[in-house]
């Protein structure tokens, strides 16, 4: 290949490249900023690695995403980087999504996507366990903030919410106050999930109640409907709040709660809410199906693993489901008994 014509491929990759990331990614891959970040960090790493190979950002031709490339990289991120085998295939397959985009963009270029799909394995990956939590650790945690000051209210709001809604935390934290309904009959939040996938939570009425009263000391009695729920005060701004924010609120109650219940992790973090929900649903006898709808996943078989349930409560879980359709009766909601916490604690 000429010189002019190397000059040329490496304008034409990084053009294809920056419209990837700042146009194709955000418009019409996703709606989340975190994939786009997630997808954006691994551009810059695989640059990053390049350069340690003494590839000057100037050189990059399509010879730098060759199969060879892309393994030694993965390799790299493990070592240099000690990422795990998940990060590392995350970061591969933003790196294969990038190399079918400049595919598309030119034809001429479909060996690189093709070349990294047929060669480039996955990393095996560990199995990360979440550890699950009694009802009784859940009531410890709830009890442990002071809700008579306005960070204990806003903390326990928070995690009655997570719990009581099954909710991840991107998906709590992003709620603004339109999307809220406390005043009908049926009380409910929409929440915008995975892929802006919509569903329609009901609340129950500990919840509720616990919410009402968080929203009149923050909000106030005419709350912005494009505020955000849970907020960060910035220069007179209601910011996002941000989930590092939370990690450290609830690595502070978990060594509090610790003390009194040894059942409550000490290494809490916000799907443990999410988790121990679903597994307490379970117990109270609602369907897996039910269960698998309220949680927002796609299919049952990632509702299974994504509890950890064992053979004997998969039978357990699908006969639930067995038993409704051969009776022919409604579904059952099992409504937990209330808690006796300031009268407005979410229950469990």
């Amino acid at each position: 290949m000429s010189r002019k014509n190397i000059d040329e491929n490496i304008k034409e990759i990084a053009r294809y490249t920056y419209d990837w990331i700042n146009s194709y990614v955000p418009n019409l891959r996703t709606n989340s900023v975190h994939t786009v970040r997630a997808y954006t960090t691994a551009v810059n790493l695989y640059i990053s690695f390049l350069e340690s190979k003494g590839i000057k950002a100037n050189g990059f031709t399509t010879e730098c995403f060759s199969a060879n490339f892309i393994t030694d990289w993965l390799l790299w991120l493990r070592t240099h980087r000690n990422c795990s085998g998940r990060t590392c295939n995350n970061r591969m397959a933003a790196i294969k999504c990038l190399l079918r985009y400049i595919g598309m963009r030119n034809k001429a270029y479909r060996f690189l996507y093709i070349d990294a799909s047929n060669s480039v394995k996955r990393l095996k990956e560990s199995k990360g366990q979440v550890h699950g939590m009694s009802k009784e650790a859940v009531k410890t945690l709830l009890a442990t903030p002071d809700p008579t000051t306005k960070i204990g209210l806003r903390d326990i709001t928070i995690m009655s919410f997570e719990y009581g809604t099954a909710t991840r935390i991107d998906e709590v934290l992003s709620i603004k106050i339109r999307q809220l309904h406390l005043n009908g009959e049926k009380p409910y939040v929409t929440v915008i999930g995975k892929g802006s996938k919509i569903r329609s939570l009901y609340l129950m009425s500990g919840l509720v109640e616990t919410l009402r009263k968080y929203v009149t000391v923050f909000h106030g009695e005419n709350p912005g409907p494009e505020d955000y729920l849970f907020y960060s005060s910035w220069h007179g701004l209601k910011a996002k709040l941000s989930q590092e924010a939370i990690r450290k609120r609830l690595k502070h109650y978990a060594a509090k709660a610790h003390k009194i219940n040894p059942d409550v992790p000490t290494d809490l973090h916000s799907h443990q809410w999410r988790h121990a929900k679903a597994c307490h649903w379970l117990e109270d006898g609602i369907n897996i199906v039910e269960i698998s709808k309220l949680l927002g996943h796609e299919s049952l078989e990632t509702t299974m693993i994504y509890q950890e349930i064992t053979r004997g409560k998969q039978i357990s879980a699908l006969a639930t489901l067995d038993d409704e359709i051969s009776k022919g009766t409604p579904k059952k909601w099992k409504q937990p008994n209330a808690m006796n916490l300031k009268d407005y604690f979410c229950f469990i």
